[in-house]
Order: C-alpha cells, then sequence, then structure tokens
C-alpha cells in the first residue's frame, strides 16, 4: 500500500541529470516494487494506491498487471498527475532522487473510506510504508489499514524515510509510533531507524523499534546496515545476521525493495531467520547489478544461482557490496 509513480533511470552513469541525454522510463514507488518482487518469486499481489487521471497512470496501470500484480485497486485522482522521479547514476553508492510530486502526488489522496478492509484484513501480508504517513489523507488510511490487521502475523511498516516528503524528523516520530503499534514486522535502515525511533546502533534500533508498540508492537524488526549486511531481531528473543553478498553495483535504488519482496516469500515459508535474510540480500544484490528496479526484480532461481556463487553478478566472484542489500 502507497507510493507508485514513473522512474526515469539515465541511461549514462557517473554524469549529473544536467548532462544526461537519454532515459529509460520504469515503473517505480517502494510499495510498488515489493509487490513486483514478491509476485516475481510466486505469490499473489495487490497494490493499493493511486496514479494521475493521464497516460503515465494508463501506463502504470499496464505495467503492474504485466508483472502479475493486481491493480483493482489502484485508482485515478483527476486533480494531481502521475508523479515522475528522476535519478542520477554515480556507482557504487551516490544514486541522488529527483522527485516531481507537486503539487501533490495522487497516492497520498488515499481516503481511509475508500479502503476494501476485507480485503486488508484477508492478505496474508499487508506491506505499508512511513511515506504513506507524511501527508492527509494517506497518513488516515495508512493507519486505518494497519489497525484493521489486529496483529495478523505478517503486518510490515518498510520505515521507507523520505527526508524531502517531511518538514523534520521531530515531526515524523509520533506517526511512526502509531504504525509501530500495529505492525507485526518493522523493516529499516540505519538512518530510517534512528528518525523512528532515536537509535542508530543497529541493535539498540532493533530493540527500540520492538518496544515502540508495546506489548502489542512489532514482534519483529528488521535493520539494513549497508556494507555490512543486516540485522534481524524477535521478540523471542532469536536473532540473525547476515553479511551482504558481494555484487558490482549499477544502480542500488530497488535493493531493498526486492529485500522486501524475498522476505515476505521467506517468512511466508516459515524459513528461519538466517535463511529469510540470506535470500533476501541475494535479491537486493542481484537489483543492486541492474540497472531498473521493477523488471529488474529476481526469480526464485536468479536467488539461488547467486547464493550457490556467492555473487550477485553473474559469472563474477567478487565485487562492491551492495549499500542496500
Amino acid at each position: 500500500m502507497g507510493r507508485l509513480g514513473v522512474d526515469l533511470y539515465p541511461l549514462q552513469t557517473g554524469v549529473g541529470l544536467d548532462r544526461v541525454d537519454t532515459f529509460a522510463k520504469f515503473l517505480g514507488g517502494s510499495p510498488a516494487n515489493v509487490a513486483v518482487a514478491a509476485a516475481r518469486l510466486g505469490l499473489r499481489t495487490a497494490l493499493v494506491s493511486r496514479t494521475g487521471a493521464d497516460a503515465f497512470g494508463t501506463y502504470l496501470r499496464r505495467r503492474l498487471r504485466d508483472f502479475g500484480v493486481d491493480d483493482r485497486w489502484v485508482t485515478e485522482v483527476d486533480a494531481y498527475p502521475t508523479p515522475v522521479t528522476f535519478c542520477a547514476l554515480f556507482p557504487p553508492d551516490d544514486f541522488p532522487l529527483t522527485f516531481y510530486r507537486h503539487p501533490k502526488a495522487p497516492d497520498l489522496e488515499i481516503h481511509p473510506h475508500e479502503l476494501d478492509l476485507d480485503a486488508v484484513r484477508a492478505a496474508r501480508v499487508l506491506w505499508t510504508t512511513g511515506t504513506g504517513l507524511c501527508a492527509e489523507p494517506s497518513r488516515t488510511a495508512t493507519l486505518e489499514a494497519l489497525r484493521a490487521r489486529s496483529g495478523r502475523e505478517i503486518t510490515v511498516l518498510d520505515l521507507d524515510w523520505r527526508p524531502m516528503f517531511w518538514t523534520d524528523p521531530a515531526a515524523a516520530r509520533p506517526h511512526y509510533a502509531e504504525a509501530l503499534r500495529h505492525a507485526t514486522v518493522a523493516v529499516g535502515n540505519l538512518d530510517e531507524c534512528e528518525v523512528a525511533t532515536g537509535e542508530r546502533e543497529p541493535y539498540a534500533a532493533a530493540r527500540a523499534l520492538l518496544a515502540a508498540g508495546g506489548d502489542a508492537g512489532p514482534r519483529l524488526a528488521v535493520v539494513k546496515q549497508g556494507p555490512r549486511g543486516v540485522l534481524a531481531l524477535a521478540a523471542d528473543g532469536t536473532s540473525a545476521e547476515v553479511p551482504p553478498l558481494p555484487v558490482r553495483v549499477v544502480n542500488g535504488l530497488g535493493a531493498g525493495d526486492a529485500f522486501g519482496g524475498a522476505l515476505v516469500h521467506g517468512l511466508l515459508a516459515g524459513r528461519d531467520l538466517t535463511t529469510a535474510l540470506r535470500h533476501a540480500n541475494a535479491a537486493g544484490a542481484l537489483v543492486a547489478g541492474r540497472l531498473a528496479c521493477s523488471s529488474a526484480m529476481p526469480t526464485a532461481a536468479e536467488i539461488a544461482e547467486a547464493l550457490a556463487t556467492g555473487s550477485g553478478t553473474p559469472d563474477e566472484n567478487s565485487g562492491t557490496p551492495a549499500e542496500k542489500g
């Protein structure tokens, strides 16, 4: 549930957008990418979002269907255009984004009274994001969807901190805290954890996420540490820490979304934490080694091959660890 837009990635690397001549167009938006990643791994997925009533909106709904994602809950907003995001590519770890979401993005116009709460409750997984909390009516709708889950087993809040969508971090923290009260899984990188909890040290951040919702809050905290890998801590004390898979980075932006789709797949499959994280890391590494996000999401066979070879780069056994694996 949440952000959906068009990503425009340059076909030239190592230069600023002012020097780029050609771009490739892709479906984008973190929740949309997670839905695509999970569908690529064989799960039935759907997206709750909105687009403008324009050609880009038509393109996005068609691409969702092409990827096997149910688009019945993706509706049009007449007042606002479909958002577009430009990215510059400076591998291995600099991918600045320029968002065109003005005067307001349609995906922030999700109204609570329009939610299909029966579908939200029936889903085996609900994936929400912190971006959905940045403005009304999306904030109330996101919280309404989380409350409707009533602590169901896999109810995810991806912290998804985007500073350009907020006035300041202090304004975001109370809304994160409320959302964490209803989530059972919290996922974020170190910057996002610091915004949500005030903690940056990985174990302290994981413990803070677990404590954020009191007795009803998250039962699993996943902290992404960039080139140091990923940490997961469960409320029962179970923990796992997995290093990243080496990869020659092309575009690190979609890696976290591939990680999310594979994490959901692993949790639904009943894998232990270490195995689930290893598969999620491999998915992230594979996407970091490709230009696109949505269309680059890996299959289960590709993840298995990457784990077998020890590299996210085909035919190479070394590279730069993916920043967002």
